[in-house]
């Protein structure tokens, strides 16, 4: 005489597939509501939009033992101070440019992305600009026409994407303000422009 087990009833599965079900749908949603005010402009790994007026630096933090941003003295990008709401605005202006350009079919942000060519999370700190006194036009000049600028030691090219000055300056913001995200040490193993002073 065959009797049918609890835990093989049909029954039994369906009931515990929607209960798992919700238990999920609910801790989702609780990691949703206390993961965005930590990833959020103005919070403890995520600066607020006006770091752009500042220098931007990574270096190994030992407690952590990883690489960080520390931000430092008044830098204004551009030599232009601005005040949250503009630096927001350009900011802005330079993510949407980045989405419209496609940016993310070859490059990647915070590791997420394309990976033919290299991730910009830390593109604003990359040793490729020589140094902090002319980075900000180098960048500019490359990302608006990097036709005829060195590249990289793979020997891949970024296309011309007819950029305009104002989004390039853009980008550059934008470029300035991802740098400052703590990533905790992303990406791993990256040198730092020089920036002692």
């Amino acid at each position: 005489m065959a009797t049918n087990q609890w835990w093989a009833s049909e029954s039994f599965w369906r009931k515990t597939a929607i209960w798992v079900t919700g238990v999920s749908l609910i801790v989702l949603m609780i990691l949703t509501v206390d993961t965005l005010p930590q990833i959020s402009a103005g919070s403890k790994r995520v600066p607020a939009y006006s770091v752009i007026n500042y220098r931007i630096d990574y270096v190994f933090d030992e407690t952590r033992n990883v690489q960080a941003p520390v931000i430092g003295v008044k830098e204004p990008l551009f030599g232009k101070e601005l005040s949250e709401a503009e630096a927001e605005a350009l900011v802005a202006h330079g993510k949407l440019t980045v989405q419209a350009k496609n940016c993310m079919g070859c490059h990647t942000l915070l590791g997420n992305g394309a990976y033919y060519a290299p991730d910009l999370t830390k593109a604003w700190l990359d040793q490729y600009w020589g140094s902090k006194e002319v980075r900000e036009e180098l960048m500019v000049d490359f990302i608006k026409d990097p036709s005829n600028k060195l590249h990289n030691s793979i020997g891949r090219r970024m296309p011309k994407l007819a950029v305009t000055d104002d989004e390039a300056h853009a980008v550059v913001a934008f470029l300035k303000w991802m740098s400052s995200i703590d990533t905790n040490g992303f990406p791993y193993n990256f040198k730092p422009i020089e920036q002692e002073n």
